[in-house]
């Protein structure tokens, strides 16, 4: 180790001293080396690299690069009274503002070059956010003053520029001629800024560095100006490629140290904080336990603090010494004479920690190695935002090329184009046509719903709705308003329709009753599925104005108020032309498809007939499995059967008392018995026989005695076949009424209507080419992101040409 040591030191005593036992590198976009690099050039080379690379990150910050990527930087943080002032001053060799309370009201940044002869310095106000601290489009670099070459000048020269900074109402340029007095006086707009004031230092005896001086640390002020402060330091601490070097004062515990905290929570591996002790000189000679603390610390031995580049301990001038104006080297050789005379600092093995030379030459080569290290990185960053850039340029809508008018009447036409082929079916997206026939799909369902529920029983609630002729279906979703009827219902509703008829006469009004109860049931399915189709409209309409009108706000807004009236005035037609289709299934009861409803009406009687002279094939109790109870009679003197089904009775039994199975059908033969006769094959052989040919199982129910509810049965069957014919109507009649009455008359008197309204808009104007300008008028925040964009891929191009041209150099 001590070798290694040595040779270190042999290295900086032709080049640069190096960091003691830690290694130079930081952790983040760079890896961390684990053996020591020597520099193998001469002292003059790396020197003149140095420099250009100070400079190089200095012009990059003065162009607004440590907004974009992370650039390699070191800032100075601690608290009041920790000894950063004194700090800045012995690195930069210059005299500061001193002041009762928070001085440093912004951020300095301080830029030392040593390639001159002479001392000079130069201020540039950084202006890279607003009042509101906003990131600026483009930093602005304002030069502030003259080339200053008296030190005496320029401390009253950096109040004036931090005023300036805090005054961002009032010229620069007025504070140039401020007195300290003036200043002290003043009240500032602002209390602090994120603008920078930028310090070149051209210094012959200065090393090469670039740091950043953070305002102090507070904590008796108000509570937003502490959060204010305290954000400050932690927005350019948390960069990954920014050394922290942290002011301790040794007159309190560590733990105690604010800047310590907010510089562990940045870097918790302490790999790119470094810690400057100060006030060495307040230790008494009685705090033995502290003073030795203190050397384990410098030292690296403590387990409680360590860090990757350790601590360095500085004695910095008092208010005595500063009255002085001693010289930079007559403040160094007290310095190295009190570290050298007093214990415990005298015996400190690695005197490199000890003093401002060795603290300033290594953190500027760390500094410099970082910067090395991360220039790759830098590179790639900038190509990667160039590219993001250009990719953002690229997505938006591209400046308006086409005369207004030429524009204006082509995205109108376009758009209705679009709509009729929506309507159609025969754009691309289907999406209209497909949900409009999903609703329709839904519409027919729920009419579906409202068939009648006719059961041929005295007690209708015992048995199983008869939905279809062959009782292969029940319907799963029956609308709440149908009611079941039974026989003495329907016989109920003829009585109520008795008038002057004559006997034996069915009241037709009775009929027209019965219907009405399931044709008032459709209002409630059309106005749904109308509402529901209006939705997909709107919606509809909604895409096709923002992907036709959308980039042109003005416009959008112009032709979506005049289309949603088209729209508005269409649904109100659409609602009308839907209640007068519902209208006609009212009044009268018509149809001209007389052959399907007579043969509904037959399947329905037989149907009735054949479910009352097997009731118990229908009861509920049946169908779920429960144990049928005694049978009771469904009318109140059961007449006699037809002679020949007396004979099949009692040739079968009790279970052949129908020609029918239990739903209605002929028995099928079974494999186990091939030549077994049904009852009902035997009924139709021997009515064949007798002549009646062309029969089928179902016309068996024509020869079944009369029923005392004949009349009943009746009507049942000729309501539930009117049901049929009239909903195989309307399911068609309500989806064709709304696409005839909504869609497509939209899409016929669209593309005029609006036009008509254009035409006539710009008539009653002063003027038609300032008003078709403001129609297309790009929405200002495109215009501006546009503006945003251009200046952010200039500021990268000046980025990446900075970086390239330095590549080239070297």
């Amino acid at each position: 180790m001590d070798s290694l040591h040595n040779k270190r030191r042999q290295a900086a005593s032709i080049t640069e001293p190096s960091l003691g036992a830690s290694p130079p590198s930081l952790a983040g976009s760079v890896s961390p080396l684990e053996v020591w690099e020597e520099v193998d050039i001469s002292s003059t080379d790396y020197a003149r690299r140095r420099s250009e690379l100070i400079q190089m990150m200095a012009d990059l910050r003065s162009m607004g690069a440590d907004a974009l990527i992370d650039l390699p930087s070191v800032v100075v943080i601690g608290g009041q009274s920790a000894g950063k002032s004194s700090l800045v001053e012995a690195v930069s060799g210059i005299n500061v503002p001193r002041d009762s309370g928070t001085c440093t009201r912004c951020p300095m940044e301080c830029t030392m070059s040593s390639h001159v002869e002479s001392w000079s310095c130069t201020i540039t106000l950084r202006i890279g956010f607003d009042r509101n601290g906003l990131d600026l489009q483009k930093p602005t670099n304002v030069p502030f003053g003259k080339t200053i070459t008296d030190k005496s000048d320029f401390e009253v020269w950096l109040r004036r520029a931090q005023a300036a900074v805090l005054n961002p109402d009032v010229s620069s340029s007025a504070f140039h001629t401020k007195t300290v007095e003036e200043l002290r006086n003043m009240k500032n707009t602002l209390k602090f800024s994120r603008n920078v004031v930028c310090v070149s230092i051209e210094d012959p005896d200065a090393t090469d560095l670039s740091f950043y001086d953070l305002p102090g640390l507070i904590q008796n002020e108000e509570a937003e100006i502490v959060a204010l402060v305290k954000n400050l330091v932690e927005h350019y601490t948390k960069k990954e490629n920014t050394i922290i070097l942290t002011t301790i004062p040794m007159s309190d515990d560590m733990e105690n140290q604010q800047s310590m905290s907010l510089a562990r929570a940045a870097d918790p591996a302490g790999k790119r904080t470094i810690g400057v002790l100060t006030k060495p000189d307040t230790l008494g000679v009685g705090a033995i336990n502290q003073r030795r603390k203190w050397v384990e610390i410098i030292e690296g031995r403590s387990e409680d603090h360590t860090l990757r580049h350790g601590f360095y301990c500085v004695r910095l001038p008092d208010d005595a010494e500063r009255a002085q104006r001693l010289s930079r080297a007559e403040s160094q050789r007290r310095a190295t004479e009190y570290f050298d005379t007093t214990s415990p600092w005298k015996d400190v093995s690695d005197r490199h920690r000890l003093g401002i030379p060795g603290f300033v030459s290594d953190v500027s080569q760390l500094l410099i190695q970082l910067i090395e290290e991360t220039l790759p990185c830098l590179r790639d960053d900038v190509d990667k935002l160039f590219a993001k850039c250009i990719k953002d340029i690229d997505e938006l809508p591209p400046p308006l090329a086409n005369d207004p008018q030429v524009e204006v009447l082509g995205r109108v036409n376009a758009f209705c184009d679009a709509f009729k082929k929506f309507v159609n079916g025969s754009y691309q997206d289907k999406d209209l046509a497909q949900r409009n026939r999903a609703l329709y799909t839904i519409f027919k369902r729920d009419i579906r719903g409202t068939a009648p529920d006719f059961r041929p029983f005295n007690q209708p609630e015992d048995f199983v709705p008869l939905d279809d002729t062959e009782g292969n279906m029940t319907l799963s979703e029956r609308d709440p308003g149908v009611k079941v009827l039974g026989i003495y219902d329907i016989r109920n509703v003829i009585q109520e329709a008795i008038g002057w008829e004559i006997p034996n006469n069915v009241p037709y009004q009775a009929k027209v009753n019965l219907i009405a109860q399931f044709t008032k049931l459709w209002v409630a399915p059309s106005e749904r599925c109308l509402a529901g189709i209006n939705d997909v409209l709107d919606q509809v309409i909604n895409a096709l104005i923002s992907t036709h009108f959308g980039r042109f706000k003005v416009l959008q807004d112009y032709f979506g108020n005049l289309i949603r009236v088209q729209v508005d005035i269409c649904k109100a037609r659409a609602q009308v032309a839907v209640r007068s289709a519902l209208d006609l299934e009212t009044t009268p009861h018509y149809t001209q498809n007389a052959h399907y409803f007579q043969t509904l009406r037959d399947k329905w009687l037989s149907h009735y007939k054949t479910a009352r002279s097997r009731p118990s094939q229908y009861r509920a109790h049946r169908i779920r499995g429960d144990k049928e109870p005694a049978s009771r009679p469904e009318t109140p003197n059961p007449p006699k059967a037809h002679p020949s089904l007396e004979k099949d009775r009692k040739e079968y039994g009790q279970e052949c008392s129908s020609p029918f199975g239990s739903k209605g059908t002929a028995k099928p033969r079974t494999s186990s018995t091939p030549l077994a006769e049904t009852p009902e094959d035997k009924a139709l052989r021997a009515l064949a026989e007798a002549g009646y040919t062309n029969l089928r199982v179902s016309d068996l129910a024509r020869l079944l005695p009369p029923d005392s509810f004949e009349e009943e049965l009746v009507v049942m069957a000729d309501v539930r076949a009117y049901y049929h014919v009239a909903y195989k109507r309307i399911v068609d009649h309500i989806p064709l009424t709304i696409e005839h009455a909504l869609h497509h008359a939209l899409a016929g008197q669209l593309s005029q209507s609006l036009l008509t309204s254009l035409l006539s808009d710009l008539a009653s104007g002063p003027d038609f080419s300032e008003r078709m300008n403001e129609l297309v008028s790009e929405d200002p925040s495109i215009t501006q992101k546009r503006i945003m964009l251009s200046t952010k891929r200039q500021r990268i191009l000046d980025i990446r040409r900075r970086l390239v041209t330095f590549s080239k150099s070297t």
